[in-house]
């Protein structure tokens, strides 16, 4: 089944210092939750997707890899290690995790358990609530240093919110990720095996795979620092790079932005929030007719 974009995790250093930096470019931003196994969160929803922003809170609660058990909690930490603050996950919409497992492991992307766990949320009213998740690991054959999975909403009732869904900035859905790799054809099977959606060549350093919510765009780090004016994140194989979304204020909100010295110059008629801005990560604003 062919699976659309669910959320990506931007991994920071300070959870508050993060809010208010996604606070000041006009986000709506959830309170701070907690996981068992030692990772704290705030959430930045839009319709059917979410950014994570994670820390690595209490480092000596997380468990280790194990033969078939992937952590969570370690993957995070160890990213942290090696390559700072920035995008470290991106995670797919799950329905059917065993059967995504299956998916993965048949392919040769997977070898993983399903991880099931749950937390508490507080809502926009200040009321809590139960939440809970599973998900199915995926890595891709091709060594790469992000991650991949799928996750199956258990209790979305009690995740989505629409009064979280409002954002000051006018932010009103997500266009696609971006993802750089000095070989993007070499890694192709494997999105399509994650995403169930075949990749199409938009050029030579370039394909582009269509989900059922968003795009995943697969480029050089040469051609993803030509259309953005900003670096390419270092690393093995896959690495997640920006995280796209539409708005119809975009123009209003670089002016604003400029202001503030938080953006890169006009490209294209979009907003290009750097990563020198916003922790490690490339954050592309665009007026939902300027997407392609």
């Amino acid at each position: 089944m062919r699976r659309g974009l669910d959320h990506v995790v931007h991994l920071v250093r300070d959870l508050d210092a993060a809010g208010e930096v996604y606070d000041l470019l006009g986000f709506t931003v959830g309170s701070r939750n907690q996981h068992p196994w030692g990772t704290h969160n705030r959430i930045v929803q839009v319709p059917g997707f979410f950014i994570e922003l994670l820390q690595v809170a209490e480092p000596d609660k997380i468990p280790g890899h194990g033969a078939e058990h992937f952590s969570f909690g370690a993957f995070n930490r160890g990213f942290l290690a090696s390559h700072g603050e920035g995008l470290s996950m991106l995670a797919l919409q799950g329905t059917d995790p065993a059967a995504e497992k299956a998916s993965f492991d048949a392919a040769g992307a997977g070898g993983f358990d399903v991880f099931d766990f749950s937390r508490i949320a507080r809502r926009s009213d200040g009321t809590e609530a139960e939440v809970g998740f599973s998900l199915a690991f995926a890595r891709d054959p091709v060594p790469s240093d992000a991650g991949f999975f799928t996750c199956t909403q258990r209790q979305p009732d009690n995740f989505w919110s629409p009064q979280m869904q409002r954002h000051a900035n006018g932010v009103s859905g997500v266009i696609g990720v971006v993802m750089v790799a000095e070989s993007p054809v070499d890694h192709l099977s494997f999105i399509d095996t994650l995403s169930d959606c075949t990749p199409r060549r938009a050029s030579d350093a370039w394909y582009v795979a269509q989900t059922p919510r968003g795009a995943i765009d697969v480029m050089t780090p040469g051609l993803f620092t030509e259309r953005y004016a900003v670096p390419a994140p270092v690393g093995e194989g896959l690495r997640l790079a920006a995280v796209r979304f539409a708005s119809p204020g975009a123009a209003d909100l670089r002016r604003s932005l400029l202001a503030r010295k938080m953006v890169e110059e006009q490209i294209q008629g979009i907003v290009v929030v750097p990563p020198r801005s916003v922790m490690g990560a490339t954050l592309v604003i665009e007026r939902p007719d300027d997407a392609a």
